[in-house]
């Protein structure tokens, strides 16, 4: 046995290392004899684990240095697709607490728990992200999380009004920061059927606090078809999640039939978060940005205050919403783009972005953004060179739908020195246009227009440019919007445009 005062590996527990012989049971085992002993696990730099079909997940509960040991995880024939290998957990009790109702942006209840938690509160009478398109949807009931302070103070902005409140989990936060520190880890893809069976053999974090450092994820073996991922580093309910200097790699794009009985493409994600306050991502990479025969590398629903700092993605994508700060500093967007709905400030800052818009406020969920967007001193490419009629913000909104919320577009737009290389264009190309038609068809929705409008998309007030300029020399142009902008004030390089 290891000396026990300093560290546990994985050896002191009968794992061979030779990246054949099935590790899974004395990973199991150190970790666990780690957890008891609070003591930290520090792998051979130079071992390869197999981690083969068993459903047998690893709990961490203390810091773990993976160096530059390798894994292997084996998903073409397991147990159980949704048993992750490992799940990072806090070893605090769960609290329970009883809340009746909240109101938007409050920043006090009259609730003490014992420790901070991450609250999510749910009411089951309400349905937001009534989903329009190919993967259409009813929605999910009405849900906030935030962090709640010991004093009763909360964290994180409350989104909605909730007159009623169904229940309530709360998830004690840890006072210390735990880390996960390196580790060379390769997925041998699953050979299933392309259906939305999605696989969770990854690392689950459980644990607020926690911080992900130079994990590096690579993907071989995939096929023709197969089944999707959720993210090899998977998040929800959480708060203070940061993940730092890893390396991280795109899934290959499969087909399968959605909601509206039309083939559609599945989302495979290496990094998922859920209903996390404050999720930050810095320095971290992922392969071939501009690779469209693979999914983007991070999905994420119902965050609050997500941070992207010098990072390299193929996609950024607030899919069920974001709140609070939305900010993408120093990076670079790959072929997926930039994506959002949400409210709160939207900040983008000396980043290049190669999708089709800027930034696409998505359709299938009513192109909703109740806040402000600021860009800086960025570049935009449009669908990566490849040619195409620019359109720089994409939304789409004919009034028609209940998504479950009244929809915006951005109360103010504020774009500083952009460059947009827009050079790769059709012969008729007129010259850019600010934003994408509203009442476009959405693919796989069957919308009729008609007036007046059930579900109106409150417009804008203010698009500011300063410092725009174009690879082709054109002008500007509103485009359709136009009309639904009519109202609004919108300026280009001191030229008003309406």
């Amino acid at each position: 046995m290891t000396d026990l005062k300093k560290y546990v590996n994985y050896e002191d527990f009968g794992a061979v290392g030779d990246g054949e012989t099935d590790d899974t049971a004395a990973i199991v085992a150190a970790h666990a004899y780690a957890n008891e002993h609070k003591l930290p696990v520090k792998t051979k730099h130079d071992a390869h684990y197999y981690i083969g079909p068993k459903a047998m997940p690893a709990y961490i509960e203390t810091d773990v240095d993976w160096n530059t040991t390798r894994f292997t995880i084996d998903d073409r024939a397991v147990e159980d697709n949704k048993t992750p290998c490992f799940i990072v957990r806090s070893t605090l009790p769960q609290e329970t607490i009883h809340i009746e109702k909240l109101s938007r942006d409050q920043k006090q209840l009259d609730v003490h728990p014992t420790n901070d938690c991450v609250v999510t509160v749910y009411n089951d009478n309400v349905r937001h992200f009534r989903r329009l398109g190919l993967n259409q949807s009813d929605g999910y009931p009405a849900r906030d999380t935030f962090v709640l302070r010991r004093d009763g103070s909360t964290y994180g902005p409350i989104d909605w009004n909730h007159d009623t409140i169904t229940s309530v989990e709360a998830r004690p936060i840890d006072d210390t920061v735990l880390t996960l520190k390196g580790g060379v880890f390769t997925t041998i893809a699953n050979r299933d059927a392309s259906t939305y069976d999605y696989y969770e053999r990854n690392i689950e974090i459980q644990r607020s606090n926690t911080t992900i450092d130079g994990i590096i994820h690579h993907v071989a073996g995939e096929i023709s078809h197969g089944a999707p991922y959720t993210g090899f580093i998977s998040c929800v309910n959480l708060a203070f999640i940061t993940i730092q200097n890893c390396f991280f790699t795109g899934h290959k794009i499969f087909w399968t039939i959605g909601a509206a009985n039309l083939p559609v493409p599945m989302g495979s994600y290496d990094l998922n978060a859920n209903s996390v306050v404050d999720y930050t991502c810095k320095n971290c990479k992922i392969n071939g940005i501009t690779d469209n025969t693979r999914w983007g590398i991070i999905g994420s629903n119902f965050c609050k205050n997500m941070v992207v700092e010098d990072c390299i993605f193929s996609r950024l994508d607030a899919h069920m919403g974001v709140s609070g700060k939305y900010v993408i500093r120093n990076s670079q967007m790959g072929h997926q783009g930039l994506n959002a709905i949400g409210r709160g400030e939207m900040i983008v800052e000396n980043t290049t972005v190669y999708g089709h818009n800027l930034i696409c406020f998505r359709d299938d969920y009513g192109s909703n953004w109740e806040g402000t967007v600021t860009v800086k001193n960025c570049t935009w490419v449009p669908n990566c060179g490849r040619e195409c009629e620019p359109k720089l913000f994409g939304i789409t909104n004919s009034g028609m739908h209940d998504f479950g919320y009244p929809c915006h577009m951005p109360e103010s737009f504020t774009i500083e020195n952009l460059h947009v290389e827009d050079s790769n264009t059709p012969a008729n190309y007129e010259g850019l246009q600010l934003f994408s038609d509203p009442e476009a068809p959405v693919a796989g929705a069957n919308i009729v227009i008609s007036d007046p409008r059930p579900f109106p998309y409150k417009p804008s007030e203010s698009v500011t440019i300063t410092g725009l300029t174009c690879a082709s020399g054109k002008p500007v142009h509103i485009g359709p919007a136009a009309k639904l902008l009519k109202d609004a004030v919108i300026t280009v390089n001191g030229e008003k445009l309406n």
